[in-house]
């Protein structure tokens, strides 16, 4: 079986970097924690009267919910979140996440990607969410440097078996993190021009209308598709979706080296503290920022 053996060049990113935070607007924050403490076990670390930040039974915050109160979903036919993906340390801690949805009677998709498999389900908002376990790393399938990804059917009575032999758990379980993020876009190749040839990720597969890139040799961190949104405009700010997402890296060397590439490029950044800001060519929101 052939490993992943991209060879980094000048314009890559730093293999080490990661999604970090990703920010969703909602239209009613206690309707949203209901959904996201009761049915997906998150933990509130931080509460103001506006947004809540949400994590694991341990770790730092990977959601943060801000209200935008009334706001209606976000057009189908918009740029912006297709889903933002909760990768689970275990088949087990899968499993148990699964039953939890089930028993709050979700509507849920299901998808063994050969690299992973998992569920989806929307929040209350229409926010698309992953929920997924990654298989071991050497078992992945690489060819010319395109992982091989599937679309098959899970098997549910194996993960739920795995759950339901597991010590019981109300919280997402220690090591879970955001495993990677799938946005919408207007033109496929203005995305894959931005995050390959200037914030430097690796493309990992392409199939019609959609490209998936990544760090460090994991299958993806960003997806980009134009399924419903070739062509489309940003959704408005006053409506529910994806307010940004961060993109971690591991020192300011690797930081300052995409900054640069940015400015080289003629994309517009702003400088907040240690962080930088940017949109990419469909507006969808990015902080760039030393992990901590």
């Amino acid at each position: 079986m052939e490993q992943q053996t991209t060879q980094l060049t000048s314009t890559s990113i730093n293999p080490d970097s990661h999604i970090g935070l990703v920010t969703l607007r909602v239209a009613n924050l206690e309707r949203s924690l209901k959904f996201y403490q009761g049915v997906l076990g998150f933990r509130v670390i931080e509460r103001t009267p506006g947004s809540a930040s949400l994590g694991a039974e341990d770790g730092p915050p990977i959601l943060e919910l801000h209200e935008v109160p009334g706001a209606p979903p976000a057009p189908p036919r918009s740029t912006g979140l297709f889903h933002a993906a909760i990768v689970l340390p275990s088949r087990a801690a899968l499993g148990q996440a699964l039953m939890r949805m089930v028993a709050a009677n979700s509507q849920l998709g299901q998808a063994d990607h050969a690299v992973s498999e998992g569920f989806h389900i929307a929040d209350p908002d229409g926010n698309g969410l992953e929920i997924y376990r990654d298989r071991p790393r050497d078992s992945w399938q690489w060819q010319d440097g395109t992982v091989k990804m599937t679309v098959d059917p899970v098997d549910v009575r194996a993960v739920l078996a795995e759950g339901q032999q597991a010590a019981a758990a109300n919280l997402l379980p220690a090591g879970t993190r955001i495993g990677h993020v799938h946005l919408k876009v207007a033109d496929l190749a203005e995305a894959e021009h931005f995050y390959h040839d200037v914030l430097g990720f690796d493309i990992t597969a392409q199939m019609p209308g959609a490209v998936f890139v990544s760090a460090g040799g994991y299958h993806h961190n960003i997806g980009l598709n134009t399924w419903q949104s070739r062509g489309a405009a940003p959704a408005p700010g006053n409506t529910a979706g994806l307010d940004s997402f961060t993109i971690a890296l591991p020192n300011r060397e690797a930081l300052e080296e995409v900054q640069a590439r940015l400015l080289a490029d003629g994309v517009q950044i702003h400088e907040q503290d240690d962080n930088v800001l940017v949109a990419d060519p469909s507006q969808n929101q990015i902080r760039l920022m030393i992990a901590p």
